[in-house]
């Protein structure tokens, strides 16, 4: 059987819908971008044929709502195997931080990881809407594996203190710091790569 590896990406939230109309009127568009494969797109191709990675498009990730990507997210379990690999990117990040923490995963969680993940919008621009962490991050340290925590300093969407914050609440997590890599958009990820593969060679 492959091993999985389940990735929830980013997206934007709103506090009122005038916000969201705003937003996609102001919205500069860079089509190059559109062009461009990420790490997130050749993942499974970089691990390897041992690997199956899943990326599931959440509901309306521009406008995203905490209750609507919980129903798709749960829709999903049925298929997933234990010793499975989770990566929430950005606000995937603070999904799975928040999921975890609230719900009992039927599965055996081989490790997760928090990249660029915001902690209840500690610092940022704009609301986290209903995605907000409600209370202890127990439960999710309990179940969610060897917990990593990856940030960078010069991170222009999440600033940098957000990670010390999820280091505070799960104190057995590895934090993994970065100086130059944004907000993780970059097209290769080779220290995840490594890390995946050294968690199953353990």
């Amino acid at each position: 059987m492959k091993k999985q590896i389940l990735v929830i990406h980013g997206g934007d939230t709103f506090n009122t819908h005038k916000d969201y109309v705003d937003f996609l009127k102001n919205l500069k568009i860079d089509f190059e971008k559109f062009k461009i494969k990420r790490w997130k797109d050749t993942l499974g191709e970089k691990l390897g044929e041992d690997f199956e990675v899943i990326s599931p498009k959440m509901p309306n990730s521009m406008n995203a709502k905490y209750n609507e990507w919980k129903i798709m997210f749960d829709k999903l379990l049925p298929f997933l195997s234990d010793n499975i690999i989770l990566i929430g990117h950005s606000l995937g990040g603070i999904f799975l931080a928040k999921y975890l923490s609230e719900n009992i995963f039927p599965k055996k969680i081989l490790a997760t990881f928090l990249i660029a993940a915001p902690y209840n919008g500690e610092n940022q621009d704009h609301s986290l809407g209903d995605f907000v962490l409600s209370g202890s991050l127990e439960k999710f340290q309990e179940q969610g594996g060897k917990i990593f925590i990856y940030n960078s300093k010069d991170d222009p969407v999440v600033q940098f203190d957000n990670s010390e914050r999820y280091k505070y609440t799960l104190p057995r997590a590895v934090r993994v710091e970065f100086e130059d890599r944004g907000h993780f958009d970059q097209i290769e990820f080779p220290e995840l790569i490594k890390n995946i593969h050294k968690l199953y060679s353990n």
